[in-house]
């Protein structure tokens, strides 16, 4: 029942880029639209996420778009004069960057100021609330162990749900466009309580907003650390999750005092099949909260349930039609691609610049349940993060497309964390290769070429090059491709080698080893000969019987120049062979 990491400070920088507003327009200019009062959106976050510090102008502000930045992103956005967005949420954001923000923020004319900002350090930083009042700034504090891949979804899902609605008008509870953070919000309102959906493995994918009654364990969840495990025992020794995996039965779980947890509701989330235990998608949690549930709440949950099923399998089963299109914006489906009409389909923006994140399973070769299981995962974290984002899986590796983005500080944090997730939940090992800033759509393919490049030229390297660009792995990735090229072009081939390796297999010898220290450590004897355990006299015999035997000047710089060359590509050879 909790998320698989824990809210640290690599988390807090998980998204730290500038996105665009709820309607996927240009993310400078606020959405036309009703939009949300502060005061709604803040109830919809509930108290364990975020408190309201100060609010100059009233929390009846309306909010119509919201952006995500870092220090970066911050000043970009001043020295470029652009339009700004409603509300701000600084990710990693200084003191000292804040107040220099809010600063130029009040200079300019108050119908092109923000509402609100929310920041983890809003709530120590008197100096930060006094430059907030001064623009005219709403100050939102949000909870220090709070994951902003939580909070900014969640925010962004409350105005678009503005964009199609009137005023009073209740959303229904089995329209086809609703959400899983729709989907709580309306259990809870049916069924008293407060809502947590999970995946089949107990990470959280959303749920309602929370109040003081939210016991320990939703706090701890929704913060995106481990609930107690042991809760999680006294579950699996009554039999729940067997339960929950089994029938559509709603299970009335007891408080536990000790242990600080409150009387829940639970209802399995499956798919139709003749194998339940095969087509377990998660499960609902409703919490009770300070009045008993309402009456008919497990009827709620059950038909929840069945609605639950559709969008995650709507997620996890992309239409085949919109899987072929994302395929060929990846350049996988051959020939050309008409990029605006795509992108018309798949309800993405055409401009701007993007990200493209390729994974690779390392290990064993990947069977089809593998790559099943890495699909689905992608998709539904990724779709999480961003709703904008598309997902797709060609042959072994995987793809993820990140319309709108171009911090690569932001995307690698993200990358990172989903890579340690999907270890964590599903032992899935991956590379990850990323291509940030993509320019637009148009050059999807071209980015999906170079994150391949990346990912085939740094297997061997791996762990250390497990989330890597082409910027930061170039000299690995280019020296891979050159030794590829020496390697299919046999006349290339130095035969003064064969004459070392046939005298190390004969005479059980190192001569080999030996000369590759000696380069690997310019030229010095003593480093080489520590490195290989031997006296530096041996180190320096067996170097003159290599030169001896190949033909092959130390001395000259060319020949080590060739000479490193071949040894790598011998040794790309072996490891390709024992790979």
């Amino acid at each position: 029942m909790t998320p698989d990491t824990t809210a640290d400070h690599r988390s807090a920088h998980t998204a730290a880029s500038r996105t665009e507003p709820a309607s996927g327009t240009d993310p400078r200019r606020a959405i036309d639209g009703p939009g949300v009062a502060l005061r709604e959106l803040l109830g919809a976050l509930g108290a364990t996420l975020v408190e309201l510090v100060d609010a100059p102008l009233g929390d009846e502000v309306t909010i119509r778009s919201v952006a995500l930045a870092d220090s970066d992103d911050l000043a970009a956005e001043i020295a470029a004069h652009a339009p700004m967005s409603d509300m701000y949420l600084h990710v990693g954001v200084s003191e000292h960057d804040a107040m220099t923000w809010l600063r130029a923020v009040g200079a300019r004319a108050a119908a092109q100021r923000p509402r609100v900002v929310l920041s983890k350090t809003a709530g120590e930083s008197s100096g930060l609330r006094a430059a907030a009042q001064r623009a005219g700034v709403a100050v939102v504090a949000v909870h220090p162990q709070a994951r902003w891949d939580h909070v900014y979804p969640l925010i962004r899902r409350m105005l678009d749900r503005t964009r199609g609605a009137r005023d009073g008008e209740e959303r229904d509870l089995l329209a086809a466009d609703t959400d899983l953070f729709g989907l709580a919000h309306i259990i809870a309102q049916h069924a008293g309580g407060m809502v947590t959906i999970e995946d089949a493995q107990s990470h959280v994918l959303a749920y309602s907003a929370s109040n003081d009654a939210a016991d320990r364990l939703r706090i701890q969840s929704i913060l995106g650390r481990e609930g107690p495990r042991e809760y999680l025992r006294i579950l699996q020794q009554w039999g729940v999750f067997d339960r929950l995996r089994q029938s559509d039965e709603v299970i009335d779980l007891p408080a536990h005092d000790e242990l600080d947890i409150k009387h829940r509701l639970a209802v399995g989330i499956r798919r139709p099949g003749d194998d339940p235990a095969a087509t377990v998608l998660g499960a609902i949690w409703l919490q009770e909260g300070e009045r008993p549930f309402k009456a008919g709440a497990a009827e709620v949950l059950r038909g929840a349930s069945a609605i639950a099923a559709r969008i995650i399998s709507r997620s996890l089963d992309a239409p085949s039609t919109e899987a072929l299109l994302i395929q060929r914006l990846f350049g996988a489906r051959g020939g050309g691609v008409d990029v605006p009409s795509v992108a018309g389909a798949l309800g993405i923006p055409v401009t701007g610049p993007a990200a493209v994140i390729g994974f690779a399973l390392t290990g064993e070769a990947p069977g089809a349940r593998d790559r099943e299981v890495l699909g689905s995962a992608l998709r539904l974290r990724a779709g999480a993060f961003r709703r904008d984002a598309l997902a797709t899986v060609l042959g072994d590796r995987a793809y993820i497309l990140l319309p709108r983005y171009q911090s690569a500080r932001a995307v690698t944090a993200w990358t990172r964390q989903l890579v340690d997730q999907l270890e964590s939940a599903s032992g899935l090992v991956l590379r990850a290769a990323i291509a940030v800033p993509v320019p637009d759509l148009g050059h999807v393919a071209r980015a999906r070429l170079e994150v391949d490049r990346v990912l085939d030229s740094t297997a061997a390297t791996f762990p250390k090059d497990r989330v890597t660009t082409l910027a930061e792995s170039r000299t690995a990735v280019l020296l891979g491709e050159i030794l590829d090229l020496l390697a299919a072009r046999p006349e290339l081939h130095d035969p003064r080698l064969n004459a070392l390796f046939d005298y190390d297999r004969t005479h059980a010898a190192q001569l080999e080893a030996s000369v590759e220290h000696y380069l690997r450590h310019h030229g010095d004897v003593r480093a080489a000969a520590t490195a290989l355990s031997i006296h530096p006299n041996t180190l320096r015999y067996r170097l003159r019987r290599a030169q001896d035997i190949t033909g092959i000047d130390l001395d000259d710089p060319a020949d080590r120049l060739l000479l490193e060359l071949q040894l790598a590509r011998h040794r790309r050879g072996d490891d390709r062979s024992r790979g």
